[in-house]
């Protein structure tokens, strides 16, 4: 029953639409109707800008955490955080306030490992900033982290941490499908931040000086 308890409450949690409030209340808008049409963190920085975007990550990473920690409050097994966690991701991408549209997942996937391994969390967030910084792509920075994530797990032999780090995987790079398609085109969209979208305002900037 405890269980069962977490799991709807680490959904809801996870559901909770945080770019999709913070846009209708603080900017009038529907984000769904703005650039890439998603309810995630990378759109939220393009519609929102730095500071939204930046508060729309910070809480669903948070979304992550407190769903994955519902075991706990419960006084569960610890591993329970994993598999409790995965339900906070579902509620993200199939939000029940949103009538099951969401964002692709990857702060809520974050969310999850912060509560079970902070360490290995830092440092994936250190790869993923790092390839944002020199890409302006999250999807890409995305992809690769998560892979990351995914191998550095095996060698902290833990199994049931990898097992759940190859479902997130597949979650993420199936919500991905689009920016992948856009990737293999050329075509994929810059987030306002990071050297190669600096590169690409001074060629526009020499262009019109031209």
């Amino acid at each position: 029953m405890k269980l069962l308890i977490c799991v709807i409450l680490a959904y809801l949690i996870g559901s909770f639409p945080t770019a999709y409030i913070i846009a209708k209340v603080f900017f009038h808008k529907n984000i769904f109707e703005y650039g890439s049409g998603n309810v995630g963190t990378t759109n939220a920085y393009r519609v929102l800008g730095k500071v939204a975007g930046t508060v729309v990550l910070v809480i669903d990473i948070l979304k992550g955490t407190l769903g994955a920690l519902m075991p706990v409050f419960f006084g569960l097994n610890r591993h329970l955080i994993l598999f409790v966690g995965i339900c906070a991701v579902i509620g993200h991408c199939y939000s029940i306030f949103l009538k099951f549209r969401g964002g692709k997942a990857v702060a809520t996937s974050a969310g999850i490992l912060l509560a079970y391994n902070p360490l290995l969390f830092v440092i994936c967030f250190i790869v993923l900033a790092s390839i944002v910084y020199i890409t302006s792509m999250v999807s890409v920075a995305s992809l690769t982290t998560v892979l990351f994530f995914t191998i550095a797990t095996l060698f902290l032999h833990d199994w049931i941490l990898t097992a759940v780090a190859a479902i997130v995987t597949v979650i993420i790079y199936y919500r991905h499908i689009p920016n992948i398609k856009r990737l293999l085109k050329g075509q994929e969209n810059l987030v306002p931040i990071g050297l190669r979208y600096k590169k690409q305002q001074r060629e526009a900037q020499e262009k019109t000086h031209k």
